[in-house]
């Protein structure tokens, strides 16, 4: 019996990574085997890869190489000024425009990698291109090692693009939870924000499964009713996912939990960096913060922690934002070569929830 499956590869593959972890969240760094992708910016890139090699992020995010929470990073040639390297990132669902996570790890790995010349202690700036605009890394550096020893000790902290509140206290008919009170904030990506005790859970003990049921229920909510946009384009202009937070806004109580589900109902390990920016902008613009005020964030799912402050007022269209200063440390978890038989039907990636 002949078997109608068709390969989307043409010949076997093999794809290089490096692998890492910020605050828990896994990074899938892909160093070689991976298409030239064709286009003038990142976003064509971004668009490009989509259209024409998706299999590509399906094989490297699902299984049996990957997982349903899994997050990768191409990087690619930035187009910007002042960018040292311009990344594509990749997950379960897609392609998303920001990853505060990603950021934090491929700022060290760049000072690692030789990717910035002349590094200088004790901080080394490094400038990623981002789908959502120029993000600046600044990376603790300690010349005299090799390798991944050179930032063994150093923390990295990124200022973010223009980071805004676009709407506060909408009412959305959340089903199976009633009349929701929902923020939307952009921190590189746009999020909905809700307090655990408003839709029933509670993030130190309640099971994560219905952590994620919640959140993935305001998630299609608001996509169902709420039209986001941004002023500097179409493609950023979508609902990235859902952070159910401890109510812990006010500078009161400096630390504050939160979990966030965002593409296809996963879950980001760490506090979320372009969540905390997301975060921290919601918190300044409703009064709760003040410029320099740093928080720390924790993982509902981890435990783990950023820490994030507004550095400085900007605007973003009509919009009054702020650049978001997030911290944190990455640490690396090993290297691959992956293999793709074409004949391997399977291998072509497949999720199990």
């Amino acid at each position: 019996m002949t078997s109608s499956f068709q390969s989307p590869f043409q010949e076997d593959v093999n794809i290089s990574t490096i692998e890492m972890h910020t605050a828990g969240e896994p990074l899938r760094i892909i160093t070689s085997g991976f298409p030239q992708l064709n286009g003038t910016t990142i976003l064509d890139k971004r668009k490009y890869l989509k259209e024409n090699f998706d299999h590509y992020r399906k094989l490297l995010m699902f299984e049996p190489r990957g997982h349903f929470d899994m997050y990768g990073v191409l990087l690619v040639t930035p187009d910007v000024d002042d960018a040292d390297i311009g990344a594509i990132f990749m997950h379960n669902e897609g392609y998303s425009t920001m990853c505060g996570h990603a950021v934090i790890a491929l700022g060290r790995y760049a000072i690692d990698r030789g990717l910035v010349k002349n590094p200088t202690s004790p901080e080394t700036r490094v400038g990623i291109q981002c789908p959502c605009g120029l993000v600046e890394a600044f990376v603790e550096y300690q010349p005299g090692g090799s390798g991944c020893e050179e930032g063994r000790t150093g923390a990295v902290r990124f200022q973010s693009v223009p980071s805004f509140l676009f709407a506060s206290g909408l009412k959305v008919d959340v089903p199976g939870y009633c009349m929701q009170s929902v923020d939307v904030s952009y921190g590189g990506a746009f999020y909905a924000f809700v307090t655990d005790s408003d839709v029933g859970v509670t993030l130190k003990s309640s099971p994560m499964q219905a952590v994620v049921k919640a959140a993935h229920a305001v998630s299609e909510a608001v996509k169902s009713t709420v039209s986001i946009s941004h002023p500097d384009s179409d493609d950023l202009a979508f609902l990235y996912g859902t952070i159910i937070t401890d109510g812990k806004d006010a500078f009161s109580d400096n630390v504050t939990a939160n979990v966030c589900v965002f593409a296809d109902k996963q879950v980001d390990r760490s506090p979320t960096g372009s969540g905390v920016t997301a975060r921290i902008a919601l918190q300044y613009f409703k009064g709760h913060i003040g410029l320099g005020q740093s928080r720390t964030f924790e993982s509902g799912a981890t435990g783990s922690v950023f820490t994030g402050k507004a550095v400085q007022e900007v605007t973003c269209g009509e919009f009054k934002a702020v650049v978001v200063e997030v911290g944190g440390k990455a640490f690396y978890t090993g290297c691959n070569t992956f293999t793709l038989e074409r004949e391997d039907t399977l291998g072509h990636g497949f999720l199990v929830q």
